[in-house]
C-alpha cells in the first residue's frame, strides 16, 4: 500500500511542471535575433530559457511586466517582481543601455532619426476582436510615426474591441478601438430609470447596436414610446439623470 502511494506521488511529480526556484531579472536585458526569450530576461531560467516572450522589431521592445510574469509562471519560473516594475525594456545586443523600470522617454523634437516608444500590436486582430494584455507591446518607432495623444498605458486599451482589421506591428491609436458591443439591434433590454435614489425598470427592444457607454434608443413595446438610454452591459441600459455619467463610466452601472 505504502509502495503504491509512493509510486503515485512520483507519477504526479513527473506529470506536473517543474517549478524552479526564484529567478532574478537581468539588469540590462538584450537579445540578438529579435526573439526575446526568458533566458534573455532572467538569471537561471534553466529549461525555460528558450521560451519566447515576444518579438523585437526595432532597436528596443518594451513588455508589460505583468505579461512577462505570466509567461514565466506558465514556464515554471517564479519571478516576484520585487521592484514593482511596470515595464521591461529589452534592447538589441550592442545598443545603448535602457532602464528596465522606466517608461521610454519621448524623442527630442526635430532630431533626425529620433525614435519614441509606443504601443504596437503584437499580433494581427480581426474586426471585433477584444484586445488582451499579450496583444500589445511597447516598440520603438520613428518619432513622426507616433500618433499624437496615443495611449500611454496598455491598461487603456486592454478589453477594447478592434473597429477594423489591425495588423501586427502597427501603432495603436485610439481611433482603432472601441468599447465592445454589449447590445445588438432587436435585443430585449432592461432599462433602469434612476432619479432621486429611486429606480424604475422597464423592458424594451433595442433599435440599434451599442457598445458600453453608447446611446441606444429602446422601444417600449407596450406603450410604443422610445426611451433614450445608454448601454452599460449586455441586455442593460440606464436612462434619466445618470445616463450622462454612464456615457463615460458605464462600468459603474454594469454590476447593479
Amino acid at each position: 500500500m505504502i509502495r503504491s502511494f509512493t509510486l503515485a506521488l512520483a507519477v504526479v511529480a513527473l506529470a506536473a511542471p517543474a517549478l524552479a526556484g526564484p529567478v532574478s531579472l537581468l539588469p540590462d536585458p538584450t537579445d540578438d535575433d529579435g526573439r526575446v526569450t526568458l533566458g534573455e530576461l532572467f538569471d537561471d531560467a534553466g529549461a525555460a530559457a528558450h521560451v519566447v516572450v515576444g518579438q523585437r522589431a526595432g532597436a528596443t521592445v518594451v513588455f508589460e511586466a505583468a505579461q512577462v510574469q505570466a509567461v514565466a509562471r506558465r514556464a515554471g519560473l517564479d519571478w516576484a517582481n520585487p521592484q514593482g516594475l511596470r515595464r521591461i525594456v529589452v534592447r538589441e545586443g550592442g545598443a545603448a543601455p535602457a532602464e528596465a523600470a522606466a517608461r521610454p522617454a519621448a524623442a527630442t523634437v526635430g532630431r533626425p532619426g529620433a525614435t519614441v516608444e509606443v504601443l504596437t500590436y503584437a499580433r494581427s486582430l480581426a474586426a471585433g476582436d477584444i484586445v488582451q494584455p499579450e496583444d500589445v507591446v511597447w516598440s520603438a518607432v520613428q518619432a513622426h510615426q507616433a500618433p499624437a495623444g496615443g495611449p500611454q498605458d496598455a491598461d487603456q486599451v486592454v478589453g477594447l474591441s478592434a473597429r477594423r482589421a489591425l495588423r501586427a506591428g502597427a501603432v495603436v491609436t485610439s481611433r482603432d478601438l472601441a468599447s465592445p458591443q454589449v447590445i445588438a439591434r432587436n435585443d430585449m433590454v432592461e432599462v433602469a430609470y434612476i432619479v432621486g435614489g429611486v429606480e424604475l425598470t422597464v423592458t424594451g427592444k433595442a433599435t440599434r447596436n451599442a457598445s458600453a457607454g453608447e446611446a441606444v434608443p429602446v422601444l417600449n413595446v407596450q406603450s410604443g414610446r422610445t426611451i433614450d438610454a445608454v448601454a452599460v452591459a449586455p441586455g442593460r441600459a440606464v436612462a434619466g439623470p445618470p445616463a450622462q455619467a454612464a456615457r463615460t463610466h458605464p462600468q459603474q452601472f454594469a454590476a447593479r
